[in-house]
């Protein structure tokens, strides 16, 4: 209801408890996934990245919670294992190796893009499973895009000071900054290795479509956050 309706799918935005974990349950039974190994980290704008192994799965829900905090990008090579990025306006970032069978999802929001976690998750899959990043497949999903993306200087001088080029992701209209997320975030993932034809941009704009999408941009941070999830079935 209001600003979380319908199917707000993060836990932790201030909706009911009850509700998410319905909205979670009708995803899963829909999608024939296990709602115990559905997995969506308690995410901070930065990027750390965690690996789902078995030995997670066997914590407790309390020790779950604790394990998933701080946590912006999580990979695994297990099957039937449902990695979650929750997102209202941020990039969710998937990876698929069909090579290796190891899978990642990521969020990006404008610090984690900056940060170049789209690049982290890769150089990780490199050094803990050994692939190759020209195998690997990229889908990057429907967040603010940059037509409405509007910034200050603050913002510009973060992507300035890290290195991107801002002739490339930035665009100025009259008085008014404007910064593609998504650009940059190909650009960090073709710097680690990810070949261009490799990633899929959805080109969907969160804050523009309305009817059907969240936008913490235009609803608020108490709103409902979208699910972009990926799993390698057995």
């Amino acid at each position: 209801m209001g600003n979380y309706a319908s199917m707000n799918m993060s836990p932790f935005v201030g909706d009911y408890p009850a509700n998410v974990e319905k909205n979670q349950r009708i995803l899963c039974e829909k999608l024939a996934i296990d709602f115990q190994r559905l997995i969506i980290p308690f995410q901070t704008h930065d990027t750390e990245i965690l690996e789902i192994e078995e030995s997670f799965i066997n914590l407790s829900n309390e020790e779950k919670i604790d394990a998933l905090y701080g946590i912006d990008a999580l990979y695994t090579n297990l099957p039937n294992i449902c990695l979650g990025i929750t997102t209202a306006d941020c990039v969710p970032i998937l990876f698929y190796d069909p090579v290796k069978q190891v899978i990642a999802a990521a969020h990006a929001g404008w610090r984690g893009t900056c940060g170049r976690i789209g690049e982290k998750t890769i150089l990780t899959l490199i050094t803990k499973y050994q692939c190759n990043p020209a195998d690997i497949l990229v889908v990057i999903g429907p967040s603010i895009s940059p037509e409405v993306y509007e910034i200050g200087e603050e913002v510009m001088d973060n992507f300035r000071n890290a290195g991107f080029d801002l002739s490339e992701i930035i665009t100025q209209r009259n008085s008014s900054v404007f910064l593609d997320l998504w650009k940059a975030n190909k650009m960090s993932l073709e710097s680690a290795g990810v070949l261009s034809n490799h990633i899929e941009i959805s080109g969907i704009c969160t804050f523009t479509e309305q009817d059907r999408l969240f936008s913490a941009r235009r609803l608020g941070i108490k709103s409902g956050r979208m699910l972009s999830g990926i799993m390698k079935k057995r």
